[in-house]
């Protein structure tokens, strides 16, 4: 072999060794974090049984608040989340026009009820087919109408409106609607 290819083969070695012994020493360092991370755990198990067989109230006292943070921590959500809002309620005016539109309704093209009086929303049931063919029952939603009357119920400002239909085979016609319907 000449000096060339000894002093390289000498270099490559060399380079190898330092590279395994930096490893080793990587490998090293990550098992005494490991063992010094058990240690520490297992001083801790070693002083809380301690803790439990010479003075129990104090270490069930310790233990109870922690339950205690963690659910107060809980519970207060930090307000990362944002409130729900409900429908808002417009600030419908007498004698103004609007459109009807149903805030509850999930088809675009579900119509709106009209019924006689307010008080008959709630019990309204209009599963029968003749039900649902009398005429000037269920409007388009979109369809023009003009504010006639507005009346309060259970404690809610304005919670429905007459209405009077502005387009439409049912122009001239007038029903009782919720307010959320009245866009």
């Amino acid at each position: 072999m000449s000096n060339e290819e000894n002093t390289e083969q000498q270099t490559v070695e060399s380079s190898a060794d330092a590279s395994s012994t930096s490893t080793d020493t990587g490998a090293a360092a990550k098992a005494a974090a490991a063992d010094s991370a058990k240690d520490k755990v297992g001083g801790i198990v070693t002083i809380a049984l301690e803790l439990k067989e010479k003075n129990p109230k104090v270490f069930f006292g310790v233990i109870g608040g922690v339950v205690l943070l963690i659910l107060i921590a809980i519970m207060s959500g930090g307000g990362s989340t944002p409130a729900v809002k409900g429908q808002e309620m417009k600030n419908l005016v007498k004698g103004n026009k609007y459109i009807l539109k149903s805030a509850n309704g999930y088809e675009a093209s579900a119509p709106v009820r009209l019924v006689a009086s307010p008080d008959n929303i709630a019990a309204y049931d209009d599963t029968e087919e003749a039900d649902r063919s009398s005429p000037c029952q269920h409007i388009p939603q979109g369809t023009a109408v003009t504010v006639l009357e507005l009346q309060d119920m259970y404690g809610t400002k304005n919670a429905f409106a007459k209405v009077q239909m502005e387009e439409g085979e049912c122009k001239g016609k007038d029903g009782w609607v919720l307010s959320i319907d009245v866009q």
